[in-house]
């Protein structure tokens, strides 16, 4: 099977109408009146974004999820995606299956359709890039350069929950031993964090309430190390409290049986959550916003206009600092 029977076979039936069936040079989008078009990029490599043995379905709807998120943290609508897949000798027609049709079930859930892309072989691990396209209403895009000294910073869903979800999918693939922490949790409650890990849900429901946000971004490589960057771009320091980040219940137990889990909660990444920064006068709007997406977002501290005074509050209220705080690909 060549190329084109590759593409004909598994990725045109994902085709929205701007794809033009996968059989043009490139996608035909026209962007909805009034708005700005958002474009991001995303790769993930095996063995560095996901595991080998990872099920197709879940490394397929992983690869545009990331990508979805950053258009949720930028209030935009999907409106199409391209992916370029570089697949490996080893692939078989069986797993390319399974991984379009998770794919296709993906971009079905969250109203993002197939636009093109490309199709190659390496002699590497499977790669995938999936560039995503979203609208905005126009002038509307929260940048990571536009947070003020006084703007309250919030956080959507609950943090750390992939980061614990990584060490037990480790430990289920034999890469490591099982923590001692999970003798605290249930069966269903290990899978739960194992499936934030493997399955991150972009907080789409959140783009009305992002309109009402004036800087954000979204939460990949982990939470202070994203907090910062954003305060950064933007000149102001941030002033958080880390006791009201939001954490799941599975996520309390494993901190109650080993707190010093706290900083890998906080840095360790791959939540795919959405950090803002909202004015004063939008605060009471973008929270009835979330409510009403049913979104849960949680206040937990303020922009700071001395931009080399930052300061976080640890778990027992004292200031905390981080040895690494975040995750680096370099």
């Amino acid at each position: 099977m060549n190329e084109q029977d590759l593409i004909a076979r598994y990725f045109a039936p994902l085709a929205g109408p701007g794809g033009l069936g996968l059989r043009d040079d490139a996608a035909l989008l026209a962007p909805p009146p009034g708005a700005d078009i958002v474009l991001t990029a995303d790769a993930l490599v095996a063995g560095v974004h996901f595991f080998p043995e990872d099920l197709a379905e879940d490394i397929a709807a992983k690869a545009l999820a990331v990508n979805l998120s950053d258009l949720a943290a930028k209030a935009a609508d999907p409106l199409g995606f391209l992916l370029t897949i570089a697949l490996p000798p080893d692939f078989s027609h069986p797993w390319l299956e399974v991984f379009a049709r998770g794919l296709g079930e993906a971009a079905s859930a969250w109203h993002c359709p197939l636009l093109g892309g490309d199709t190659v072989a390496t002699p590497g691990p499977l790669t995938l890039s999936i560039t995503a396209v979203g609208a905005v209403t126009a002038g509307r895009m929260p940048r990571r350069t536009t947070a003020a000294p006084g703007d309250t910073f919030y956080v959507s869903g609950t943090i750390g929950d992939a980061a614990l979800g990584l060490v037990l999918r480790q430990a289920e693939l034999g890469r490591a031993g099982t923590p001692d922490w999970a003798a605290a949790l249930t069966a269903e409650q290990r899978a739960f964090l194992v499936g934030r890990y493997l399955r991150p849900r972009p907080r789409l429901a959140l783009v009305p309430a992002m309109r009402a946000a004036s800087a954000a971004m979204d939460v990949s490589d982990g939470l202070v190390g994203d907090l910062r960057a954003l305060s950064r771009a933007s000149g102001v320091s941030p002033q958080a409290d880390l006791r009201k980040i939001p954490l799941s219940e599975p996520a309390r137990l494993a901190l109650a049986a080993d707190p010093a889990l706290f900083d890998l909660l906080m840095c360790g990444g791959d939540d795919y959550e959405i950090l803002c920064a909202v004015r004063p006068q939008s605060v009471q709007r973008f929270e009835a916003l979330a409510q009403a997406a049913g979104s849960p977002v949680a206040a937990f501290g303020v922009a700071d206009a001395r931009a080399t005074l930052e300061s976080f509050a640890g778990p027992d209220g004292s200031k905390k600092s981080f040895d690494r705080d975040r995750y680096s690909h370099f």
